[in-house]
C-alpha cells in the first residue's frame, strides 16, 4: 500500500436518500494503490449503496468523489469504467452459455478487418490475462456454466482487469464458495494488490476481511461508525463496531459511532 500518493478513490461526505430515508448519510472513505479496504456492516447498513454510487449505479444526492486526486463525475456505470473502476458483483453477471474469452470481451469484442469476430485474438489475450491471475486455469473452450465457483470468479476478475481497471469493487466474492475456492479467490485478490490495484472488499465474512484487508470501514444505519487498520484491532472489536456501533481505542470514529 502506497499512502505517499493521492488516494485512488476519495469519497467525501456522500449521502443518498430513498423515500426520505437516508441510505447513506455523510460518509467519507478512501482507498490507496495496492490496498485492500474492507467495507463491513449488517444488511441495510448502507455499504452496498455507497459502493453503487462509486460504480455509477446510483447518483449521490450530495458529496464529492475524487479519483487519482481529481474530482470525478460519475453518473452512470460507463463513467465509472472510464475512471478505471470495475465492479464484480456477487452474481458475477457472466454469460453461462459461452466460454471465458466471450465473457471477457462481452460488449467489447475484437473484430477482424472484415468485420467478423476475431476469436483467435480474443482467446490469445484471454490466455495471457488468465496466466497472470490463475496459471492453473485450462478450461478455455468450455462454457462458464461448467466451471467451478473459483474459476468463474477468475473469469469475472480477468474481465475487469483486462481493460486496465485500477480500482476494483468486489461484492461478497466468496459467498457460497467452499474453502478451496475461497482460498483461490483470496490468492487472486492478493496478486491484484501486489500489482498496485486498489480493492474495495464488501463482505459479511469477517475472517475473509481480516485475511485480506489492510483497513476496514464499518457502517451502521447508513452512517460511518469508524475505520481502523486491521493490524490494530481484533475481530471482536470490529464485531462490536458492526453490532453496537462502538469504536475501540485504535479506531478512528465516524459520525455514526456510539459514545
Amino acid at each position: 500500500m502506497d499512502t505517499t500518493t493521492s488516494p485512488l478513490v476519495d469519497m467525501r461526505h456522500v449521502s443518498i436518500a430513498f423515500g426520505g430515508i437516508k441510505a447513506v448519510d455523510d460518509v467519507s472513505i478512501n482507498l490507496y494503490p495496492g490496498e485492500v479496504v474492507g467495507l463491513l456492516g449488517h444488511n441495510g447498513a448502507g455499504k452496498s449503496t455507497l459502493i453503487k454510487i462509486l460504480s455509477g449505479a446510483y447518483p449521490a444526492d450530495s458529496g464529492e468523489i475524487f479519483v487519482n486526486g481529481e474530482k470525478a463525475h460519475i453518473a452512470r456505470p460507463a463513467d465509472a469504467k472510464a475512471y478505471g473502476i470495475e465492479t464484480i458483483y456477487q452474481t458475477l453477471a457472466l454469460a453461462d452459455n459461452v466460454d471465458a474469452a466471450a465473457n471477457i470481451f462481452l460488449g467489447r469484442e475484437i473484430l477482424t478487418r472484415w468485420g467478423t469476430l476475431d476469436d483467435a485474438t480474443m482467446e490469445s489475450q484471454t490466455r495471457k490475462v488468465m496466466a497472470r491471475l490463475n496459471p492453473h486455469f485450462q478450461r478455455f473452450k468450455e462454457p462458464v456454466r461448467a466451471l467451478s465457483g473459483g474459476q468463474r470468479q477468475s473469469v469475472a476478475i480477468a474481465r475487469a482487469i483486462h481493460f486496465d481497471a485500477r480500482i476494483l469493487i468486489m461484492d461478497e466474492p466468496t459467498a457460497a464458495l467452499g474453502p478451496a475456492e475461497t482460498k483461490q479467490v483470496g490468492d487472486l485478490t492478493l496478486s491484484l494488490k501486489a500489482e498496485g490495484i486498489g480493492i474495495f472488499l464488501i463482505s459479511h465474512d469477517i475472517h475473509d476481511v481480516f485475511d485480506l484487508a489492510d483497513r476496514v470501514y464499518v457502517m451502521k444505519n447508513g452512517k460511518l461508525v469508524g475505520s481502523a487498520r486491521v493490524s490494530d484491532v481484533t475481530k471482536d472489536e470490529v464485531l462490536g463496531m458492526i453490532i453496537l456501533g462502538k469504536c475501540p481505542p485504535a479506531a478512528i470514529p465516524g459520525p455514526g459511532a456510539v459514545a
